[in-house]
């Protein structure tokens, strides 16, 4: 239970970063593989601002960097003059790069704190202990699901996402702004890129590094178990994922056979075997072909 409940309060994180990808992907057609970078800048920007302007202050403003970041992709990307999704997808890797290289020179050494107000607290639950910050974590996370669940089905700005997901062309014909969607969408999945950064960073991880943002990479197989562009896939991915880890990092003599990291590799061996039993992923949409 105690490890269950640990996966659990885990895969929140990575569920928050999944629903950034698949957000960005629902919106424009790329895999944001630059996601890690943004987690890193605004996490990076919390951790700079917190502790002289307040936690509250500080993610406020790492949101706002994170969003700027992700509209400068946007921006990018759009100046690519392509439509091919796999170049522009290929061309976040380098932002990447060039990103998380600068970021990385500039923590250095350091490991930064986020000064946030729950510290090295536990918190009993089901006879079990889990940190506060994780708890948290879920707690956000739900509530951001049930944000974007209203936005998307209860707004006339979700109403004009969804149009512009379903059929770009149609919905530009109908005098819905794809500039203005796309561009919400990148937003969208740069903040909770940010949030999932801060968490991250938060115990019982001792805090940021320059290595922070490669967390991101385990959202790729959350996103792939559930589907890429499946918001509820990406939730179960990411559940999936934490319980994984945490199962196997919990049990590392039981499974000591598999050599050591088996915990970070499971869930590419999951994301295989998902893969061939349904390449779309767990709830992605399936195309069909009228013959």
């Amino acid at each position: 239970m105690q490890l269950i409940l640990v996966g659990i309060s885990l895969g929140s994180i990575y569920a928050l970063i999944a629903l950034g990808f698949v957000t960005i992907y629902r919106g424009t057609g790329v895999i944001n593989l630059a996601q890690g970078s943004l987690l890193l800048l605004g996490a990076y920007v919390v951790a700079l601002v917190a502790p002289d302007r307040g936690f509250v202050v500080g993610v406020a403003a790492g949101l706002v960097a994170a969003g700027a970041g992700a509209v400068v992709l946007e921006r990018i990307t759009a100046a690519a003059r392509t439509d091919d999704h796999l170049a522009l997808t290929i061309l976040t890797i380098g932002v990447d790069v060039l990103l998380a290289t600068e970021l990385s020179r500039r923590i250095g050494a350091s490991v930064l704190t986020m000064r946030d107000p729950w510290g090295d607290g536990t918190i009993g639950v089901l006879g079990s202990t889990v940190p506060e910050a994780r708890l948290y974590a879920t707690a956000v996370t739900g509530l951001v699901i049930l944000g974007l669940f209203l936005l998307y089905r209860q707004t006339s700005f979700g109403l004009r996402m969804r149009a512009s997901t379903e059929d770009s062309v149609t919905a530009s014909l109908m005098g819905i702004s794809l500039r203005r969607t796309r561009m919400a969408s990148w937003i969208i999945g740069g903040s909770m890129a940010c949030l999932a950064g801060v968490f991250l960073a938060c115990f019982p991880n001792p805090g940021l590094d320059h290595t922070s943002g490669l967390i991101a990479l385990n959202a790729i197989p959350a996103i792939i178990i559930g589907g890429l562009d499946s918001p509820v896939g990406a939730i179960v991915g990411g559940i999936v994922v934490g319980i994984t880890q945490s199962v196997i990092d919990g049990n590392a003599e039981a499974f000591a056979f598999l050599g050591q990291g088996s915990a970070a590799v499971a869930p590419y061996v999951l994301m295989l075997v998902v893969l061939f039993v349904r390449p779309t992923g767990l709830f992605g949409s399936q195309e069909l072909t009228r013959v």
